[in-house]
């Protein structure tokens, strides 16, 4: 299924967005098929989630200062996500990065090896527009996020990507546009 950059910018409610998303029409285009991401269905739903989640591609790492983020680096959020239990920065290293936010050594170790990437060594990498679709696009596929995308499920799929209902109205929004762009009734 193709999102051409018109389509994509469509979807866009600003135009910084339209702006960035020439380069991300091409990569979704290209790489979110060889996750499943392939037909109108789990494309409009993909796009809407990304297009929320990343701010219209504006932010592929956590924003925040050390102290925010210093509660990725002890205690029990820190050991969830596979951190170091010292204060040793792992926090700050292993932020949310990418369209959906990979967050942790463990979640940068699983995403590094699927991608065949060394994220553990050079997170940043996440923050690249190749890798930061390719690996939402690993996020999608190991949640088994089709389900969601191709019954319409979108409080489902937004609770399974972000843990909540946070922004449902602006994905609602989104998911229209991406379904008026794609051809969905």
């Amino acid at each position: 299924i193709m999102l051409s950059i018109e389509g994509l910018q469509s979807c866009c409610k600003t135009q910084s967005g339209k702006e960035r998303a020439v380069v991300f029409a091409a990569l979704i285009a290209e790489i979110a098929p060889l996750w499943t991401i392939n037909t109108p269905q789990r494309m409009a739903m993909f796009v809407a989630q990304a297009l929320h989640e990343s701010g219209e591609f504006r932010w592929l790492a956590e924003l925040g200062n050390d102290k925010y983020l210093s509660k990725y680096d002890t205690g029990s959020l820190a050991k969830r996500l596979g951190n170091t239990p010292e204060a040793d920065g792992d926090g700050q290293k292993y932020k949310g990065r990418r369209i959906f936010q990979t967050t942790g050594r463990y979640n940068y170790e699983i995403t590094g090896k699927a991608l065949q990437l060394d994220l553990i060594n050079k997170p940043e990498l996440l923050e690249v527009p190749r890798h930061a679709v390719s690996s939402a696009c690993f996020y999608w596929h190991k949640n088994r996020l089709n389900r969601f995308a191709d019954t319409g499920q979108i409080t489902a799929c937004s609770r399974a990507i972000n843990g909540g209902d946070n922004g449902l109205d602006d994905r609602k929004e989104y998911y229209a546009r991406a379904k008026l762009a794609l051809g969905i009734a």
